[in-house]
């Protein structure tokens, strides 16, 4: 698996990072854009317009344009993507760029022509390579992909949990749950509207999740601020540990049985590979307080987060990309 110099793009439901060849990554920011609600024109993109989230500024759209790991907007994934190329100055060549974007595993043709769409339609033109998330996560991860060990990785991002097992660079069983740190978000502000009668944004309600986690760390509660559902007005909350936990628990549990189920269906000769080298875990979602031991203690195997989980997947797709460099074209 081979790519000329070019770009590299994980394009995520929560975050966006675009990588350059000699460069290294020059976009790492939300994937966000808000768009003048008069006259259709970008206002910003990324980190200023997601900053307008849920602050309704008048006569502004700020559109998330990616749903569950995949585009529900293309024409504001390609009005954000070119946003963010002409900003990095990506130069012409003579060939085309070659552009290594990742996709969960079980991406449909559709969802994968979306993509295709999105990103072809960048200036300067770019020849697209997709590849699956935990094959990028791998490599990001630390594994040799070209000595074609057996891995296994979980990569927990905002829209997708994408959980396979690997030899390689070749994907030997793969899952991808429509699920992810955005589910869990959704899944606190819902607990704690019906449990202290308070509404919060997505902001509020993801510092809760990473602050309090499954409930096994030293804080049982925490502070959050948020409008009062009868009254309307602001006030602030200590929200418990446990209301937290119960919240995310369908999502991390379902992560779990997958996890259980696809060790049940490893292949006899990459079981040893995979118990030396460790269940991995890597995306925003492996930051989660107790996630890890969790997995370790259902699965019965080491589990740890790989170093800066959010990075794994684009370092491992500008690995794939710089594997390419100097080939002809």
């Amino acid at each position: 698996m081979r790519f000329r110099s070019g770009i590299a793009i994980d394009l995520g439901t929560v975050n966006t990072l675009v990588y350059v060849a000699g460069r290294g990554i020059v976009i790492d920011e939300p994937t966000a854009i808000a768009i003048s609600r008069e006259t259709g024109h970008v206002l910003s993109v990324g980190q200023a317009a997601d900053a307008l989230t849920g602050k309704e500024p008048h006569g502004v759209d700020v559109v998330h344009p990616l749903r569950g790991g995949v585009i529900a907007d293309l024409d504001a994934t390609v009005a954000m993507l070119q946003t963010f190329v002409r900003r990095v100055r990506v130069r012409r060549r003579l060939a085309k760029t070659i552009a290594v974007v990742c996709m969960p595993v079980e991406a449909t043709v559709v969802e994968q022509r979306s993509v295709l769409a999105a990103v072809a339609s960048l200036r300067p033109r770019c020849v697209v390579q997709l590849v699956e998330e935990p094959v990028a996560a791998a490599a990001g991860s630390g594994f040799d992909l070209l000595a074609g060990s057996g891995a296994f990785v979980v990569d927990i991002g905002g829209g997708t949990t994408d959980i396979a097992v690997l030899a390689g660079g070749h994907l030997v069983r793969a899952r991808s749950l429509r699920l992810g740190g955005d589910a869990m978000d959704d899944a606190v502000a819902k607990a704690v509207k019906n449990e202290y009668g308070l509404l919060i944004g997505r902001n509020a309600a993801r510092n809760l999740k990473m602050t309090l986690g499954l409930a096994d760390g030293v804080l049982t509660e925490a502070e959050v601020v948020g409008v009062d559902a009868a009254g309307r007005t602001p006030r602030t909350e200590r929200v418990s540990a446990s209301v937290v936990s119960a919240a995310i628990e369908p999502a991390v549990g379902s992560i779990v049985a997958t996890v259980r189920e696809m060790l049940s269906d490893i292949p006899p000769n990459l079981a040893e590979e995979v118990v030396r080298s460790k269940i991995r875990l890597s995306g925003g979602g492996a930051l989660l307080p107790g996630l890890a031991y969790r997995v370790e203690a259902e699965a019965d195997i080491a589990t740890m987060v790989v170093e800066d989980p959010l990075r794994s997947v684009i370092r491992g797709a500008a690995q794939l990309l710089e594997m390419g460099t100097g080939d002809a074209g």
